[in-house]
Parts: C-alpha cells; sequence; structure tokens
C-alpha cells in the first residue's frame, strides 16, 4: 500500500469531519483524551499503533480506509501477517465454495466491492450465459453496457440506478477509493446510463426490486441477498459479498429448477 499524500493528522480531521463529531465526542469513544486527539490532528503528537485502532473503531471506518490511517501514521497495514491471512482467507474460499454450490439451481456469485465477478456457481454461468451476458470481469459493466443482456433486463433503467446507487454508497464510504470512482464515472458515461440514474419515477416503488428478463419468450423475476463477512478487520476479505439470486414467483421457480442444460444448449450459438 502506498502512503497517501496526507498526514495522520489531516485524515484523522477529514473523517472526524465526515461523522460530524467533536474532539471531545472522539476523544470519549476512542478512550483517548481531548488533547491528545487536538494534537494528532496538529501534527504535535505521533499516533500509536494502539490509538490508530482506537480512533479508527470509534468512527466506524472500513478495513480499507482504516489501512490507510496506519500507513498513514508509519504502521503496516492490518493484512501484513501473510501466514495468520493466507489461513483465514482459505477457510473463506472453501466456506464461499460451499454457499456457492449451497445455493444451486439458484443463481449465486461472489464478487468485491465494486462488483467485480470472483466466483460464480454452475446456476449463474449457465443463467447468464442464457440471458446474454458477455462473460466480462465486472458484472456491473456486464449489465449497463448496450448489449444483449441489458435488451433482455425487462426493468433495466430500474435495475441500474438501484445498482448504481449501491455502488455510489460504497464508493462513498471510502475517500480513497480511486478503483471505485472511476469505475462510477465509466459506468456514468455509458449510452442511457446517466438519464436512467437521474429518472425519479413517480409511481411508489416496490418493497423489494425484481430484475425482470424475457429470456425466449419467458419472464422471469428474481431479487437478490447480498451476504458480507462479519467483523472482518481485513481489507481484502472486508470487499468480498455474496450476491444469491432468488425466484420472486412460482413461474421463474419452475424455470430455474429445469433442466437449464437444455434451455442452454438451445441458446449456446446465438
Amino acid at each position: 500500500m502506498n502512503r497517501p499524500q496526507d498526514g495522520f493528522g489531516a485524515l484523522l480531521k477529514s473523517w472526524r469531519s465526515r461523522r460530524h463529531i467533536s474532539q471531545l465526542d472522539l476523544a470519549m469513544e476512542a478512550g483517548l483524551s481531548q488533547r491528545h486527539i487536538s494534537f494528532l490532528e496538529t501534527g504535535r503528537s505521533k499516533p500509536s499503533r494502539y490509538a490508530v485502532r482506537q480512533i479508527c473503531e470509534a468512527l466506524e471506518m472500513p478495513a480499507a480506509e482504516h489501512d490507510v490511517m496506519l500507513v498513514s501514521a508509519g504502521f503496516a497495514p492490518q493484512g501484513a501477517d501473510a501466514s495468520w491471512n493466507a489461513e483465514v482467507r482459505m477457510a473463506v474460499d472453501i466456506s464461499i465454495d460451499h454457499v456457492l454450490k449451497g445455493h444451486d439451481p439458484y443463481p449465486a456469485i461472489s464478487i468485491d466491492r465494486i462488483w467485480t465477478l470472483q466466483k460464480a456457481n454452475k446456476s449463474a454461468l449457465k443463467f447468464f450465459a442464457v440471458a446474454g451476458g458477455t462473460g466480462q470481469p465486472n458484472v456491473l459493466l456486464d449489465v449497463m453496457s448496450p448489449g444483449r443482456l441489458r435488451d433482455n433486463i425487462v426493468n433495466w433503467e430500474d435495475v441500474t440506478r438501484s445498482l448504481f446507487r449501491l455502488l455510489d454508497l460504497e464508493v462513498a464510504r471510502r475517500p480513497h477509493d480511486s478503483e471505485g470512482k472511476a469505475l462510477v464515472e465509466q459506468l456514468r458515461s455509458l449510452p442511457g446510463v446517466a438519464d436512467a440514474i437521474a429518472h425519479r419515477p413517480n409511481e411508489h416503488p416496490a418493497p423489494v426490486l425484481s430484475i425482470e428478463f424475457l429470456i425466449d419468450g419467458a419472464r422471469l423475476r428474481l431479487f437478490s441477498l447480498i451476504a458480507t463477512i462479519g467483523m472482518s478487520m481485513d481489507a481484502m476479505l472486508d470487499d468480498l459479498r455474496i450476491e444469491t439470486l432468488l425466484p420472486a414467483d412460482e413461474a421463474t421457480r419452475r424455470w430455474l429448477r429445469a433442466p437449464i442444460d437444455m434451455v442452454f444448449e438451445g441458446n449456446a450459438d446465438r
């Protein structure tokens, strides 16, 4: 990780302002003195690793931003212990495989914070191939770019608006996420995306937005559940998401439980 241009004091003050919290309130939450917080912001004192951790937890900062604060203070990031990381990440990897496989015959994927595909179960690979996916690594780019997948999503504008909002909120959590910010601008520049996210429908929205696909005359409605790793202090693990797609009606449930291999083979040459 590169050391950020801003020093620890400037980053601390910026995060405190983002959280709308006074030095006194932060000091009380972090178990430090107000004077120490003030000296840290002005650079008169250098933080200990303990102080950085207490402050980051009090400010409820994402793990990646916690690492930024550590590096700015001259410490190694939280994930620097390679042996511990390898063991934990292997356990997480096995568990993700278990969840994805167990979700068949419904689609399920593992993604990172900006929806870059990490893994997918067999049902997801086959479903998105039938639906017209191009197989590019980023799911949002695949959904929002002009093409057959986008054309097959009946409520594409609603879906785009919802997905873009989720990405925008994720990026807003991390001021130093240059990769996320670049993706936001890339998506916004795609044809029709800016209009879709700017449009505000007049009707009252449904409690849960379903993604509606039209595939060979079959109208399929799915909603998603997104899971994250609880209490992760590692930026890479904190990035991981599992999105499971579930049928929103009985017709979709029957379609997904049918031998999708037959549908897949029938669409393979299109």
